[in-house]
């Protein structure tokens, strides 16, 4: 099997039917050194929530979107393994974000933690409020663009690759790994 920037190994095709997608984000580094910093250590949280990281993306930086004058992004995607159901997933996801100061505002606001459970294998629709996949993940290269370097054969239910979404995304276009 294939390693992606991290060491860890790509995931193919055929194991991604039952993928869980949490996408990782944050632009105010909050009492972290940096962003990255302030990633790593969410990540080291999951364990305790129940959550095993499969495989992560490398961090990507991207303009701050709508408003490119607000400190610029680093974000990253996670396959996960839980025995969470996606609400309660997400519960744990929200706990984490809360845990690291997230203060829910105005929207596309600056924020230390933002997590987004982007798939949960092939459940779509509403369920209870959560809507799955994430509604505007396809269109975000800074989601598609580090899912597409651990899993470029996801697929998302309109039958496009995480790598083709990549290519195409009209949000965050100038999302960009770091080297």
């Amino acid at each position: 099997m294939e390693s992606g920037p991290t060491g860890m190994p790509v995931r193919e095709a055929a194991q991604l039917d039952d993928a869980i997608v949490v996408a990782l984000g944050s632009n105010a580094c909050g009492v972290w050194r940096d962003c990255r910093e302030a990633l790593e250590a969410a990540l080291a949280r999951f364990r305790a929530e129940g959550i095993d990281v499969l495989a992560r993306s490398s961090w990507w930086r991207s303009a701050a979107w709508p408003d490119p004058n607000d400190p610029p992004f680093l974000n990253g995607v996670v396959i996960v393994q839980t025995a969470h159901d996606p609400q309660d997933l997400m519960a744990a996801l929200s706990r984490i974000e809360a845990a690291f100061g997230r203060q829910r505002g105005a929207a596309n606001a600056p924020r230390t933690l933002d997590l987004d459970l982007i798939a949960y294998g092939r459940k779509t629709g509403n369920l209870d409020g959560l809507i799955l996949p994430h509604p505007r993940a396809a269109i975000r290269k800074f989601v598609m663009g580090p899912l597409a370097e651990i899993a470029p054969g996801w697929q998302h239910p309109d039958g496009e690759t995480a790598l083709a979404l990549a290519g195409s995304a009209s949000v965050g276009k100038d999302a960009a790994p770091l080297r």
